[in-house]
């Protein structure tokens, strides 16, 4: 069983930045990829981003450049930089991870853009 615990959401005006954390409970968390989905009012969930154990990243192309996945294996922490921020990033972020054909996700943080 995997805990996810995400925080550092908030209000923020456009064109600011925040970091995201996401803190998983459990052993092994270098083994195990990380990733972020959002899902803002109305609409579809939506792939943010991703790190392997291995620190490599992938990205959707409408994020490349703004925002910014990272590990800290130490803490057991996954992070999202969210920089120069828009109004349409309002949405609510979840971080996600799958062990043995098991998917787990936190329980979200909520970020809001204003303009």
């Amino acid at each position: 069983q995997v805990q996810l615990v995400e925080s550092g959401g908030g209000l923020v005006q456009a064109g600011g930045s925040l970091r995201l954390s996401c803190t998983a409970s459990g052993r092994s968390f270098r083994s195990y990829g990380m990733g972020w989905f959002r899902r803002a009012p109305g609409k579809e969930r939506e792939w943010v981003a991703f790190i392997r154990g291995d620190g490599s990243t992938n990205y959707a192309d409408s994020m490349k450049g703004r925002f910014t996945i990272s590990r800290d294996n130490a803490k057991n922490t996954v992070y999202l930089d969210l920089n120069s921020l828009k109004p349409e990033d309002t949405a609510v972020y979840y971080c996600y991870t799958s062990r043995a054909n098991q998917a787990y996700w936190g329980r979200g943080t909520q970020v809001t853009v204003s303009s």
